[in-house]
């Protein structure tokens, strides 16, 4: 593997994890919409991820990751009785976003986590080519 395919795969995952940190922004600032354009309410989306590959003479190798598609999340809504709230069905009880906000957050730290993982590695494949420039003078 050269250092700049390392570059690339690192600077893949961390555009992965930008937009992993966008939706997931999104989600919690969505966490009490309970009405959106389909209908009901907002609906938690999550990014999905899938290995990038690409074909060489000696088979298939890994080039970093890509977003396949951002997918809703079909897990039941939460209903709180509220039969003020104009949302509210006969039964006074509103259907809320199935949108958890503690599980966004431990999501959010977890993609800040592999960002900084992935800009480390960026930055050690710095280091380890200028290391190899001084030894070749």
């Amino acid at each position: 593997m050269s250092l700049f395919s390392a570059i690339d795969i690192s600077s893949s995952g961390m555009t992965a994890q930008q937009l992993r940190v966008d939706v997931i922004s999104n989600n919690i600032a969505n966490a009490n919409t309970t009405r959106t354009e389909e209908g009901g309410p907002y609906r938690r989306e999550i990014p999905i991820f899938a290995e990038r590959l690409e074909r060489t003479v000696n088979g298939v190798v890994g080039k970093g990751v890509e977003v396949v598609k951002i997918a809703k999340d079909q897990s039941p809504f939460q209903k709180i009785y509220d039969p003020s709230n104009p949302d509210a069905g006969p039964d006074g009880y509103v259907k809320m976003p199935n949108v958890n906000v503690l599980r966004e957050m431990v999501d959010l730290i977890a993609a800040q986590r592999s960002y900084e993982a992935n800009a480390t590695v960026i930055s050690n494949v710095k280091a380890m080519a200028s290391s190899a420039v001084q030894i070749g003078r």
